[in-house]
């Protein structure tokens, strides 16, 4: 059997060798992943309306965007101002990057030494997701040395990250507007130090149809926008109760809200869990920017009665890394329920 790069697969034998759940983990991965999840299309949502000179048109669109953060966590959007070219751009740098061998992935300093593969809290096989990223906060973006070989990247990087900056922050301003705050707030509390993109590889899994691309979980942000990949499928949400596929479309970015967005919200939008699924063939392809506050920031709830304590990013980045250190998985806002 040929050893994936990087060497997932050896990794993966050493989790499974340890792991005294061998045989429930195994059932238990089988029954979730094809429980016979079925293909969705997410609400789509057309953002030229949000710049119309008709104010019921606009109207319109903030509440597709509201009622979608609301009922499903997840929407699509297009006519978003981030051109395909350079979506096209971003894609083909990706592919030249993650084409290096592992060692100058994981050894040369590259991107900020942000490079993160297969899951080293893992203890048994259902923690493990057989990927690998580069995890870049904005403030590096730009350093020329952070690039080695791959100057070109640099420039595609950078117009990406802004792009997609300016899209989070429009949308997390209209989510904003519609609980009754002001757009620009975004401004004041998030930071560059924070944000963060983030490039995904996710090989080809020729060992089990039965392993996660990346494991079930919720994103701890505000919000994150995505661009998947066209021609591989394997994105799943939860939608009451089941797993279902999100069907890729070219002209679309994915938008989901992260736990901040439902902790602030207090529950009106909805961070929904989700992950992707490993293929046996087919390598894929993402990239991921996530709007984040600075780690100061107090995060409360906008409604009262608050359904949660008040906190800072810091403490619940904190809490989360060490609910992932000590026992494998994020618990999240649970933590920090009041009842």
């Amino acid at each position: 059997m040929v050893e994936s790069n990087p060497p997932l697969l050896h990794e993966y034998s050493q989790i499974l060798r340890h792991s005294k759940q061998d045989c429930a983990v195994q059932s238990n991965i089988v029954s979730d992943k094809y429980d016979g999840s079925s293909e969705c299309e997410l609400p789509l949502i057309d953002l030229r309306y949000l710049k119309s000179e008709n104010e019921e048109e606009r109207a319109c669109c903030i509440e597709e965007i509201a009622r979608a953060s609301s009922q499903w966590g997840f929407f699509q959007v297009v006519n978003h101002g981030i051109s395909l070219q350079l979506l096209d751009k971003m894609r083909s740098e990706q592919i030249k990057l993650f084409n290096a061998p592992f060692e100058n992935k994981a050894s040369c300093g590259l991107l900020n030494n942000s490079y993160r593969w297969g899951t080293p809290t893992a203890t048994c096989p259902h923690q493990f997701s057989w990927s690998e990223a580069f995890h870049i906060p904005l403030t590096k973006i730009s350093e020329e040395e952070c690039y080695g070989q791959f100057t070109s990247l640099r420039e595609v990087m950078m117009e990406c990250a802004s792009a997609m900056q300016e899209l989070s922050k429009l949308l997390a301003g209209v989510l904003l507007t519609n609980l009754g705050h002001r757009m620009e707030l975004f401004d004041e509390i998030c930071d560059e130090s924070t944000c963060f993109l983030r490039l995904n590889h996710y090989p080809p899994c020729p060992i089990s149809l039965e392993l996660f691309g990346l494991v079930p979980h919720t994103d701890s942000d505000f919000l994150t926008i995505l661009h998947q990949d066209e021609h591989v499928s394997g994105l799943q949400l939860m939608k009451d109760g089941k797993w279902v596929s999100v069907k890729p479309n070219k002209d679309a970015l994915v938008v989901n809200i992260g736990d901040l967005f439902q902790a602030w919200s207090n529950d009106v939008y909805k961070s929904v869990e989700h992950k992707v699924i490993a293929n046996s063939r087919k390598e894929r392809f993402s990239v991921a920017y996530f709007l984040c506050p600075s780690y100061d920031s107090i995060i409360g709830s906008c409604k009262q009665p608050s359904r949660y304590k008040t906190f800072t990013f810091r403490e619940y980045r904190n809490k989360t890394q060490h609910d992932v250190k000590l026992t494998g998985h994020k618990v999240g806002l649970p933590r920090f329920l009041l009842d």
